[in-house]
């Protein structure tokens, strides 16, 4: 469940002053996570609310054309929510400009859905704190959703997701998240979000002891959540990053091998694409497979174009047996 958006970005590396033209495509967190799952095979619908005029019809044939099911996606509301995208470039760093206020789903409300319709049959609901914190309506229509997955035996997912942007409707963060990150399985944090949230702040004298300490106060707080995930991007500058991550089972961090991301052709996304490889590594691999599964879908998604993650399950596959050296396949 979440938000789509129509994505207006400025071509090549211009600045939004320079910038006389758009491409316009279509994205959002949870419509990312939800891609990328159908692109590596697995059935997935999607949940969100568009205006029922030409720009929601082609945000839908976008979903459709990622095989995801629209069955229960609802239109009304007066208009898409927008983002603007300014790509950096060497030391500049790329800029965000949301234009959502009032926008189809944010207007959204308690009852709009049939979550029993929803969740029948379904293994897995995911939900982030982006969609928590964009209304009043959308926080509690999202907790409804929460409820009722927990209540019919789902396995439920978060990416904490902080955006210092929104949370504006009156409503301190923690007390809309905690209740809903009280109710989840499996739990993408990081120091900033969590300590936005929670107020938790790690200890330790090196990276992996804060990580590990991280872990252990969000499970501590929350008993139900299984397994936390933590990226670790280094930033050398807009085109070069590194990028790994760890997951903690409880009991066990497990971490994965560092990738160095030497020309980055999108950033955008590249954290949906770890939570989506990460739900589908754990309905299918063990946790260190899960992991470096992930890992290597996101890091190959710094090379896409646009929010989703275009690459084939092979593909992954294959950069996690070694082979990252860009040779044209013939």
């Amino acid at each position: 469940m979440g938000e789509v958006l129509l994505r207006l970005s400025t071509k090549e590396y211009l600045r939004f002053s320079q910038a006389h033209g758009f491409n316009a495509d279509y994205g959002g967190s949870e419509l990312n996570v939800i891609s990328t799952l159908t692109n590596f095979g697995m059935e997935s619908a999607f949940v969100t609310r568009l205006p029922d005029n030409d720009i929601g019809d082609c945000a839908l044939a976008q979903i459709h054309q990622h095989k995801i099911s629209t069955d229960h996606i609802v239109r009304g509301g007066d208009r898409m929510g927008i983002y603007f995208l300014e790509k950096g470039a060497s030391l500049r760093g790329s800029k965000v400009v949301y234009d959502r206020a009032f926008s189809s789903f944010c207007t959204i409300g308690k009852g709009m859905v049939d979550w029993k319709a929803v969740f029948k049959d379904a293994g897995w609901f995911h939900w982030s704190g982006i969609t928590a914190g964009v209304s009043q309506g959308a926080a509690d229509l999202c907790m409804e959703a929460i409820e009722e997955a927990n209540q019919m035996g789902l396995t439920i997912s978060t990416d904490f997701n902080y955006r210092a942007n929104l949370w504006n409707y009156g409503k301190s963060p923690s007390e809309i998240m905690e209740k809903m990150v009280a109710m989840c399985d499996v739990v993408l944090a990081g120091d900033y979000a969590s300590k936005q949230y929670f107020g938790i702040e790690p200890s330790g004298n090196t990276e992996q002891t804060r990580q590990v300490s991280l872990c252990q106060e969000l499970i501590r707080k929350f008993p139900k959540v299984k397994k936390v995930a933590v990226t670790n991007r280094g930033t050398i500058n807009a085109l070069h990053n590194t990028w790994s991550a760890v997951l903690y089972s409880g009991k066990q961090l497990y971490n994965s091998k560092p990738y160095d991301i030497t020309y980055i052709v999108d950033r955008i996304g590249a954290g949906d694409s770890f939570m989506g490889a990460l739900i589908y590594g754990l309905c299918h691999f063990d946790e260190q497979r899960a992991l470096d599964f992930a890992v290597a879908a996101s890091c190959l998604k710094h090379t896409i174009y646009g929010d989703t993650n275009l690459v084939s399950k092979e593909e992954v596959l294959s950069l996690m047996a070694g082979n990252n050296s860009g040779h044209v396949k013939r």
